[in-house]
């Protein structure tokens, strides 16, 4: 077999990617086969100039293992090994399989040429297994205790960072090691097979295949303060043009630490029967086929600087947008009697809406009543103790709290209340979910309305 020198190899290259020639007219002007340079030009894009550096002569028998235990585990075909391990001809791969297939593993072994010599097999026996009780052996196991005693500090450093130590780590610790001590004896004492010590080294001096992914999922995340989880992230993803598992966006979430926060309880507004009770008419059916047709009502506690703030929100069904909100400082019937006003004054005259709330006494109000009925609006509530009656705007003040509330700070009451208009346009504007096809409300609403 003709042997090329790297210039020849790079040449051959970057002819092709020049397009000046190609594979065949490469191979037929060097002398060689068009899947030899095919091989060449896939190390090129796999290792960059690495990929010539070094040309092997001779394989060990442990590195034609590590190659073929690679193939096994990760179903590489030899044409992808012979690139990966630089290797000059897929060929060979397979004349090593056929190998282990029908003669054992003792076929990988270089055979050497001539007899061998019985006197220097004998020294070499008597250098490998020094007599016990000798200089050799004292020293030998006190090179053992050391490096014993080295993996296992550094392992234990580990443990107390990161708790749990994988296999990557055990791997790092023995990288860190190698140069002081046997790689054999050190993946024997880790317990790790040496064919899956190579493995994990090649992979992680590889570049990282989800660098771009990961840093767009982190910048997605940063830009929404934390409040997205996987699914949003991938539907955020899905709408900038990428389409990424769900699966994938949480593996990646998860390697880098990033969840969405937790949510916390709501204020409770029942004071028993104060007024009249409406029927549970939405009965959880909280789908809506059109906007302004089903609306949600309720009220939330805030506590900051010592006072407490309360927030009437109305939700559309169709959208889950906020249609408007007040706020004040004391849960007062004014606080939902504005609210409604306010929400009255977006709704065309004589349009067929559902108005559902809990059974809070501001709503039990022969006033609110009477706001209701003037417009034709049909009046539901929810059944007496049972949060999931109107669970959606329940989950809003849940979203909002652990979005908002609890994590920003505010320098005062007045400034909560702009952040608060910025986070509520915010949310019906930009904040994309994933039942909205990963749209916002107001997208989802204008949307629906162009479609029909």
């Amino acid at each position: 077999m003709t042997k090329y020198t790297n210039e020849q190899k790079l040449d051959a290259v970057i002819r092709y990617e020049n397009s000046s020639e190609s594979i065949n007219e490469i191979a037929k002007r060097i002398g060689t086969s068009k899947s030899v340079v095919y091989n060449w030009i896939k190390q090129f894009k796999y290792h960059g100039l690495a990929a010539f550096e070094k040309s092997y002569t001779t394989y060990t028998a442990q590195f034609k293992m590590d190659v073929l235990n690679y193939m096994n585990e990760n179903g590489v075909s030899s044409d992808k090994a012979a690139v990966i391990f630089k290797i000059s001809s897929p060929k060979l791969i397979r004349k090593w399989r056929n190998q282990l297939n029908t003669l054992g593993v003792e076929a990988l072994f270089s055979k050497k040429k001539g007899r061998p010599s019985m006197k220097k097999e004998s020294n070499k026996q008597t250098k490998q297994t020094p007599v016990e009780g000798s200089t050799e052996a004292l020293q030998a196991e006190i090179e053992r205790l050391r490096m014993e005693n080295e993996y296992f500090k550094k392992v234990e450093c580990l443990s107390s960072s990161q708790g749990k130590i994988t296999t990557k780590d055990k791997v790092k610790v023995i990288c860190e090691l190698r140069h002081k001590y046997s790689v054999k004896a050190l993946v024997a004492y880790a317990g790790i097979p040496r064919s899956t010590f190579y493995d994990i080294v090649k992979k992680m001096y590889l570049p990282d295949p989800d660098a771009d992914l990961k840093a767009e999922i982190k910048g997605i995340y940063e830009e929404h303060e934390g409040r997205y989880g996987y699914r949003r992230i991938r539907y955020e993803l899905k709408n900038r043009g990428k389409k990424v598992n769900h699966k994938r966006v949480q593996r990646i979430m998860k390697e880098l630490g990033l969840k969405c926060i937790v949510r916390m309880k709501k204020y409770k507004s029942y004071k028993g029967t104060v007024g009249k009770i409406a029927p549970n008419i939405l009965d959880r059916n909280f789908t809506a086929k059109a906007p302004n047709e089903k609306w949600v009502t309720d009220i939330t506690e805030f506590k900051l600087f010592d006072v407490k703030l309360y927030l009437s929100p109305v939700l559309d069904l169709f959208n889950g947008e906020i249609i408007t909100y007040t706020i004040g400082s004391r849960p007062t019937y004014s606080l939902v009697s504005e609210m409604l006003g306010k929400a009255l004054d977006r709704l065309p005259e004589e349009h067929q809406l559902l108005m559902h709330s809990d059974q809070g006494w501001h709503y039990q109000m022969k006033q609110y009543r009477h706001a209701l009925e003037s417009r034709g609006i049909v009046q539901s509530m929810s059944r007496k103790g049972n949060c999931y009656d109107n669970s959606v705007i329940e989950n809003f003040f849940g979203i909002m709290k652990s979005e908002f509330l609890y994590l920003k700070e505010f320098e005062s009451v007045e400034h909560f209340k702009e952040e608060l208009e910025k986070y509520i346009n915010y949310y019906n504007t930009k904040r994309i979910k994933a039942k909205l096809k990963g749209m916002s409300p107001i997208q989802y609403r204008t949307h629906a309305q162009t479609v029909a």
